[in-house]
């Protein structure tokens, strides 16, 4: 479990610690599995997602030998999904660019170390695509979204990050440092990243960041099975069609493109 911080109250950092250990991967999680995922012991473990039972932000099996994520959890996703004004406007260019490049577009927000997404199109006549959904998250390091969020930032908020991510991804991360450095002087010379199967092996992607009117950094991007969108074509044909779609955007939000 992370260090607590100053101010902050413990048994919340635990109970928020038990909710973040589920995932795509780890939908239904056991007392002992939560202990071992968070450092807590098991018998506040029990007695946290009791807690979290009883407000719905967890639903338990019977016995209490399992948990998953309960209907609170959806009601309070769907509250801040609603306030994004953003996704609105989004939805119809995406779509459109979805259809006149035959990919997955995808908007997204950084939470963590991790992009976010926000908002998903798919083209109506794709046969592969990307598995990823609202909600669904991918990785600062090697995912074009999280590529393009880290081009687009400040060279101080950009360095810690890149800090945090040689701790978090450990004896990994010399290879995993090697293609973001790549991508991002690519994204300094053209606005763009490119992630060529480094985040799902066998899909290409091209993402381009951009910051709303209130200033927070977006990602926007692009792709779909390798063997249709190799790196060649996404460079040449596919990266200028977010690129306009994100400036048109822009134009309508108030917002700025992250310019080479």
């Amino acid at each position: 479990m992370n260090a607590v911080m100053k101010d902050t109250v413990s048994a919340l950092d635990r109970g928020l610690a038990l909710l973040q250990c589920f995932d795509a991967e780890h939908r239904r999680l056991s007392p002992t599995e939560l202990a071992r995922m968070t450092g807590i012991p098991r018998p506040s473990v029990i007695r946290l997602a009791s807690t979290l039972v009883a407000h719905r932000w967890l639903r338990g099996e019977p016995g209490g030998e399992g948990f998953t994520l309960g209907a609170g959890v959806v009601s309070l996703a769907q509250t801040f999904l609603s306030g994004l004004d953003l996704r609105a406007g989004a939805r119809a260019p995406m779509q459109a660019l979805a259809g006149r490049t035959g990919g997955s577009v995808y908007l997204a927000l950084r939470d963590g170390l991790e992009m976010v997404i926000v908002e998903a199109c798919r083209p109506r006549s794709a046969m592969i695509a990307a598995r990823l959904d609202v909600g669904s998250r991918a990785p600062l390091a090697n995912s074009a979204l999280g590529r393009a969020y880290l081009g687009a930032i400040d060279e101080a908020t950009r360095g810690t990050l890149v800090e945090s991510l040689r701790l978090a991804r450990g004896a990994e991360w010399p290879a995993l440092e090697a293609g973001l450095n790549r991508a991002l002087d690519e994204h300094a010379r053209t606005g763009w990243c490119i992630s060529a199967g480094e985040f799902h092996r066998e899909i290409n992607s091209v993402a381009v960041a951009f910051a709303d009117a209130r200033g927070e950094v977006m990602a926007f991007n692009c792709g779909g099975p390798a063997f249709d969108f190799g790196a060649d074509r996404l460079r040449a044909e596919v990266a200028p069609a977010p690129v306009e779609t994100v400036r048109g955007l822009c134009t309508d939000i108030g917002g700025k493109v992250a310019a080479p």
